[in-house]
């Protein structure tokens, strides 16, 4: 069965090709607004297996939701596409910001993550009757061969878009102009259409969308315009301290703050914080002393990229070789060259005793031919699927093969206190490997409780200071580090029955979450 044809201002075939691109950009920019969203969450609260989930599943729902919700406008074919590219620029072009701002002074990120999906997607989910509609009239198609016709360009367009999200609109324009930009291509998708198809639209139609068209223009050009200033007024709601140093890497947020009234220094990558200088030796003395036993020569640091935990392995003189194995080179970066970053981590990343490797943790490991007397394992919290790797049993395995005799392993495990479930994971994670282990944790003021699980082969080892560099450190010495292998009753492996964490069945995260979901 075939649709009444249209009259055209040009040939048919070119009509057809006309139409085919609009389909290819439409696709493009669908999954650059779905992508917008998944990154935008990534980057103020963690990507989550959880929040992927269920963007992509409101997402995908919304846009059949919307398929069938264009059904009445399929008589009106153009006219009613011109209206969901009208909608779809405004609502897709300045969805980062709303989600910006909810998060920022409204406290209703989640809410407004999921409203942007529905709406976003019903939108995008309309176009794809509506073009089909005009696809087939245009070339007076059967069903089939139109449907074949229109989803070919329309995968391909959403490679297009795939590939445009993070190799052009983020570094050039970033995500709330790269979504703004993209809204500009639906809006010229809309303008096309009117115009080869004008003949299909009553004169009222056309005024109403060229006004639609204008006032929509207007709108993105002021929210590109004022992107920069809302951007900066946002950003510095989410912190306590003045921001004096905003990066985003390919890997994420990097935020450096610094108080008005004190010389409190803090680094947060994507919103997480990372250190406070206030305090944050309490927690480097305790991850790098006790495993770095006296006479040691090599450490790796796995991590730590901010330069810390070397500033404190630097302490032991017999140290001559440290390697840092760090992910994200920006982050290395403003260790390097920040003077406030550098006066806190004391210049450690360019003392010649130090290599720094740009590498991804766990392939560099599986290749790495040496081994070292400590191991120091660094890492961001696992709440988010890329960083649950690093606390799995797979990851320990790599990272005990690089121990040498006698060598000590530590990790970073997180707070017994406000996440126990995630903690006792990682310290039956690391036991699986065949480490023997032990654990402590002490008061960090900026993070709260904060435990440690210190690993080697042969016997359990034992926190201990070198009394070498004793008279060098800040807060840790024996006594402190005796009642820090103590744990209260509540808090307690006895009361907690965990599985280990792999990476076919990453449970760090489930426990990760459910320990804070509270706080």
């Amino acid at each position: 069965m075939t649709t009444p044809e249209l009259r055209l201002p040009v040939s048919r075939r070119a009509a057809r090709v006309v139409l085919l691109a609009a389909v290819f950009l439409c696709a493009a920019c669908g999954l650059v607004y779905e992508l917008a969203l998944l990154t935008l969450g990534q980057y103020l609260v963690g990507g989550t297996i959880y929040q992927t989930s269920l963007v992509l599943g409101v997402f995908v729902c919304a846009m059949g939701l919307g398929s069938f919700a264009s059904k009445p406008l399929l008589p009106r074919a153009a006219a009613g596409f011109a209206l969901v590219e009208l909608s779809l620029a405004l609502a897709g072009g300045l969805s980062v910001l709303a989600l910006y701002a909810a998060y920022s002074w409204l406290d209703l990120y989640t809410p407004a993550l999921i409203a942007a999906s529905i709406l976003v997607g019903g939108l995008i989910g309309a176009e794809i009757p509506l073009l089909m509609s005009l696809l087939q009239r245009i070339r007076a198609q059967d069903a089939g061969a139109a449907t074949a016709d229109l989803f070919a360009v329309d995968y391909v367009g959403a490679l297009a878009g795939g590939l445009a999200f993070p190799f052009l609109l983020l570094p050039v324009f970033g995500q709330v102009r790269g979504a703004i930009v993209v809204a500009g291509v639906n809006l010229v998708a809309a303008v096309v259409i009117v115009v080869l198809l004008k003949d299909a639209l009553s004169r009222r139609a056309r005024r109403a969308v060229t006004a639609g068209v204008a006032a929509v223009a207007v709108a993105l050009a002021l929210a590109g315009v004022t992107a920069g200033g809302f951007l900066v007024s946002a950003r510095q709601a989410l912190y306590d301290d003045p921001v004096v140093v905003a990066v985003r890497s390919d890997y994420q947020e990097i935020v450096l703050t610094q108080a008005r009234d004190t010389d409190d220094v803090r680094l947060f990558l994507d919103g997480d914080l990372q250190f406070a200088s206030s305090d944050e030796h309490r927690y480097h003395e305790a991850l790098v002393h006790p495993a770095v036993v006296p006479g040691a020569r090599s450490v790796l640091i796995l991590g730590g990229g901010d330069g810390l935990a070397a500033r404190e392995v630097l302490k032991h003189d017999s140290v001559t070789r440290v390697v840092e194995v760090e992910l994200d080179p920006q982050v290395v970066e403003l260790a390097r060259t920040d003077p406030r970053m550098v006066r806190a981590n004391g210049n450690a990343l360019d003392d010649p005793r130090v290599q720094v490797v740009v590498d991804d943790a766990m392939a560099w490991l599986r290749t790495a031919g040496e081994s070292f007397d400590a191991v120091v394992v660094d890492m961001p919290d696992p709440d988010q699927p890329a960083t649950a790797k690093l606390y799995s049993q797979e990851f320990y395995g790599l990272a005990a093969r690089a121990l040498a005799p006698g060598g000590r392993l530590v990790v970073q495990a997180g707070s017994p206190y406000f996440a126990p479930e995630a903690f006792w994971c990682i310290e039956a994670t690391v036991a699986s490997t065949g480490l023997r282990t032990s654990t402590y944790h002490v008061d960090v003021p900026s993070f709260g409780d904060w435990g440690f699980v210190l690993a080697a082969r042969g016997a359990v080892p034992v926190p201990a200071v070198d009394p070498a560099v004793a008279d060098r450190l800040r807060f840790l010495d024996g006594d402190v580090l005796a009642a820090a292998t103590v744990f209260p009753r509540d808090r307690g492996k006895d009361r907690y029955d965990v599985e280990i964490s792999t990476l076919d069945r990453p449970r760090i995260l489930q426990y990760e979450a459910r320990g804070w979901r509270g706080y």
